[in-house]
């Protein structure tokens, strides 16, 4: 038995190591590409939207635009990356799927600086121990999401290796490959600005450490700051020039500076960050990186990178999240530096970096422990936990199950502790087990976050089934040709997904009209229109222009329907010129189908016909049925709706003399649902159905 084990240890060991790293690549890519299969749809939003916009966009015209205006306040990084997606592909669903494919190898490619990175402090096998554990965390699942965490990841470690080369030799050479990779790195995200900081920082750090003098020590990284220094110059006299803020330069992020900050927000929600890292990591490595901050020495250059990029980028997202508008944490922000807690836990298992003195490792040990307790998981364990914060859905799926809210931070704070001691009391010739504990618990928390009751494949399934239901997703452009000139009215009576998922999978569909309903959520560019009593739409004073319009069951078009998702109430016309809009329904709340006492239905070039309504009321709000009558001309029709049902009420239509019909809907009673919403509803207006 011993000679087998033997035998096969040295052939593992005869195997290159640059092959077991383009293995550990490969299976990564296959997982990931698996995995994304089963995220059907965009569901972070807007976000996916922007970025396959920016892509099909440099695609087709060879400039970024969303819905044909220009977008200078994302990174291009990343949509030029999946860019080739939709020039290979005519079809979005096929376009969609390679983007995730080009994710897949991406960030995948995370494990290669990773495993250099390792290698400054470890042997060959062992730093191939910390590449496969870089591939392994839960936040690998972005890889089926069209987000730029996928090549920041990646990037981000390049940056870290370039400070530790850096620091080890500080040629010039050398500085200005790190100043270079910052840049890069955004140009991919502005959040990298906090990059440049911990470069100005580690230095400094590094002479501390090593006890040398500041002036000798920071002397030969003359050129890193006179270059950080000449280039923060420039960016604020170009700035300055085109009569720009400078805050300009964090193009979309920007308006995380109009918010309100305060210190102690700030630092409430730096702990809130710092211990769902922690908790991330599964405690044990982030003690072993603890461990190796507090006695830097064996491994200067490394903790000397390593703690002002994990400082610099965590609180940079803590302050960002500290906002109102955020108030969540946000790991998806944070876990770049995940490797870094990973290389220190395989060095201290391997004895490779090993403290001098006990008390840095108890220490270590007793903070990693106990920092989980200090979550708000009450407050945290949330619908944005499931984009944001990986590490508490696998407790959101036991208090489902196991455990009351309440008793979430206690049973945390055990097995944190447990966590603790079996970093601290394991016997150094069972260390490397740990690094398998540490992928084992990454395994376990990556199965509830994309399988679980509030995982990402239901969240992704919830998307699509909010915006399409019929079998294609790409139902206008089988309809009418990706080619065609296809608009979309948005009224505000339907979820904002029929526009978002329809507009991703459609290439036909370019341009948003707001039919008086206000600025959609999302702040993407659309165009302000109005109906006029004669039933034509206007924008910017001019009649509008389409071939083809997708509008909501609120909204009848002149024109011939081509195509219809009858789920959603959504319907496509074929127009071929000026759009007139023949109804216009008032009385219904905005993006509701609620209605308050009155509701008013009006048609124009109408020449008679029947008006179908389907409605529908709640039982938690009455307990009777409802009285609803309709009234048109001489007719009276009554309808009276069950608390639990749905009833049609159909009305015979006749136009005035100007060809106009108008039918007037009466509640009978109305009822306030509570504190928080004190709206008067009356009944459900589910559906207009009209038959000439």
């Amino acid at each position: 038995m011993t000679s087998t084990v033997a035998a096969v240890r040295a052939r593992a060991v005869a195997v290159p190591a640059w092959l077991w790293l383009t293995g550990i690549v490969v299976a990564s890519c296959a997982v990931r590409i698996a995995l994304a299969r089963r995220m059907v749809a965009p569901w972070i939003m807007v976000d996916e939207l922007v970025y396959s916009e920016l892509a099909k966009s440099l695609a087709e015209h060879g400039r970024f635009l969303i819905r044909g205006e220009p977008s200078t306040g994302y990174g291009f990084v990343y949509p030029a990356l999946i860019a080739p997606a939709w020039r290979v592909h005519d079809s979005a669903p096929d376009a969609y799927a390679l983007a995730k494919a080009i994710n897949a190898v991406v960030m995948s490619l995370a494990a290669v600086p990773a495993y250099f990175l390792a290698r400054r402090l470890l042997a060959p096998a062992l730093a191939l121990v910390a590449a496969a554990l870089t591939v392994a965390v839960p936040s690998m699942l972005y890889t089926g999401t069209l987000m730029t965490e996928n090549v920041f990841y990646p990037l981000f470690l390049a940056v870290a290796l370039a400070l530790v080369l850096t620091l080890e030799r500080p040629t010039v050479t050398r500085q200005v490959i790190l100043l270079a990779l910052c840049g890069v790195a955004f140009a991919a995200r502005a959040q990298a600005v906090a990059l440049v900081p911990a470069a100005a920082t580690a230095p400094i750090l590094l002479a501390l450490i090593e006890r040398r003098g500041l002036r000798s020590g920071l002397r030969p990284f003359a050129p890193l700051y006179g270059i950080l220094g000449g280039g923060a110059l420039l960016a604020l006299l170009a700035t300055a020039a085109r009569g720009r803020s400078p805050l300009t330069l964090l193009g979309a992020y920007r308006a995380a500076t109009d918010s309100s900050y305060t210190v102690g927000g700030i630092l409430r929600y730096l702990l809130y960050h710092v211990a769902e890292l922690d908790l991330y990591l599964g405690v044990i490595p982030f003690a072993a990186l603890l461990a190796l901050w507090l006695a830097p020495r064996t491994v200067p250059a490394f903790a000397a990178a390593s703690l002002p990029l994990t400082a610099w980028l965590v609180a940079e997202v803590a302050a960002f999240a500290s906002q109102p508008s955020v108030d969540r944490i946000e790991e998806r922000n944070m876990f770049y530096v995940a490797p870094f807690a990973l290389v220190a836990l395989v060095g201290l298992a391997s004895g490779r970096v090993v403290p001098r003195r006990r008390r840095p490792v108890v220490a270590a040990a007793a903070i990693a422990g106990v920092l989980p307790f200090f979550i708000p998981y009450g407050r945290l364990i949330a619908p944005p936990a499931v984009s944001d914060t990986f590490a508490l859905l696998p407790w959101w799926w036991l208090q489902d199950h196991v455990l009351h809210l309440d008793q979430v931070k206690w049973i945390v704070l055990a097995v944190a502790a447990a966590a603790a001691a079996v970093f601290l009391l394991v016997p150094r010739r069972f260390a490397l087990v740990l690094p398998a504990l540490v992928g084992a618990y990454f395994l376990a928390t990556s199965f509830v976050v994309e399988n679980g009751r509030h995982g990402l494949h239901r969240a992704t399934l919830a998307s699509l089934w909010a915006g399409i239901r019929v079998d294609h997703p790409d139902w206008i452009d089988r309809a009418v040709g990706r080619d065609a000139d296809v608009a979309a009215i948005w009224t505000g009576k339907l979820s904002v997904y029929s526009i978002w998922e329809n507009e991703f999978f459609n290439r036909s569909l370019a341009t948003v009209y707001d039919l008086g309903a206000g600025q959609s959520p999302g702040g993407l560019p659309e165009t302000a229109a109005r109906r006029r009593a004669d039933g034509s739409v206007v924008a910017d004073g001019r009649p509008v222009h389409a071939d083809y319009v997708l509008a909501d069951g609120s909204v009848d078009l002149a024109g011939t329907r081509v195509r219809a998702d009858p789920r959603i109430g959504l319907a496509l016309y074929r127009v071929e010129g000026p759009l007139v809009v023949l109804t216009d329904v008032r009385g219904l709340y905005p993006n509701d189908t609620w209605s308050g006492r009155r509701v008013t239905y009006t048609r124009v070039r109408c020449t008679g016909g029947r008006l179908s309504v389907l409605l529908g009321s709640d039982p938690t709000l009455f307990t009777r049925p409802q009285t609803v009558v309709a009234r048109t001309r001489g007719v009276t029709r009554v309808a009276r709706v069950p608390p639990s049902g749905q009833r049609r009420l159909t009305v015979p239509l006749r136009p005035n003399a100007q060809g106009v019909c108008v039918v007037r809907f009466d509640v009978a009673r109305t009822a306030v649902p509570g504190a928080a919403d004190r709206r008067e509803l009356g009944a459900h207006f589910l559906r207009f159905d009209f038959r000439p």
